[in-house]
């Protein structure tokens, strides 16, 4: 991992752990191994380096959500769509972490970042499954855009208190460990309240 990626990955769980405020560059720049200056050379200020990582993050996701939300109106491919979006938070639960925190620390800053980002895609999400709703696939009383949030919603903050909610479902011997119970769980329920009971049983 080259010295920009790392300082983005540490700056992303100490600004999740810590919030904005309470970090400073010298403690990311010391979590990195490197001088203060060196750090300033790949990012100009502290505020350009949160800028970075709200967006790389959030840019990382409009990669990926086209596939992932036009693959998730076929019900055959909707475990394996709903394994990838949950995967990027899984494998660092400070992304999900980081998001709420921005989220709740600067609400109008992040709501530009998703309608830039995400909202594209939860709107056309919507229009497919409504086209699948009208082909009987999907249950009548969902709205396609609500629920998209709704499963977001899930996957996010679930994953950002995981680690928090093994003390109440700990790893098991014969379920798995706690995220993987969580991800398992978080896809049967998204999957039951999408599609109609004859979609489900195919």
């Amino acid at each position: 991992m080259d010295v920009r990626a790392q300082i983005l990955t540490h700056a992303t769980r100490l600004f999740a752990e810590q919030g904005y405020d309470g970090t400073s560059v010298q403690e990311i720049a010391d979590a990195v191994g490197i001088r203060k200056p060196s750090l300033l050379y790949h990012f100009n200020s502290k505020d350009e380096l949160r800028e970075n990582v709200i967006s790389e993050m959030l840019a990382h996701w409009n990669a990926v959500l086209p596939s992932l939300l036009l693959r998730a109106t076929r019900e055959e491919r909707f475990d394996a769509t709903m394994e990838a979006l949950s995967k990027f938070f899984i494998e660092d639960p400070d992304r999900a972490r980081l998001m709420l925190r921005e989220t709740l620390d600067r609400p109008e800053h992040m709501r530009a970042l998703l309608k830039e980002f995400v909202r594209p895609w939860i709107k056309l999400l919507g229009e497919q499954l409504e086209r699948a709703k009208a082909q009987g696939m999907v249950q009548p009383g969902v709205d396609p855009e609500a629920y998209a949030v709704q499963v977001i919603s899930m996957a996010v903050s679930g994953t950002a208190v995981i680690d928090t909610l093994q003390t109440i479902l700990p790893n098991d011997p014969l379920r798995g460990t706690t995220r993987e119970r969580h991800v398992r769980e978080l896809i049967r329920v998204a999957r039951s309240s999408l599609y109609t009971d004859k979609d489900a049983e195919r």
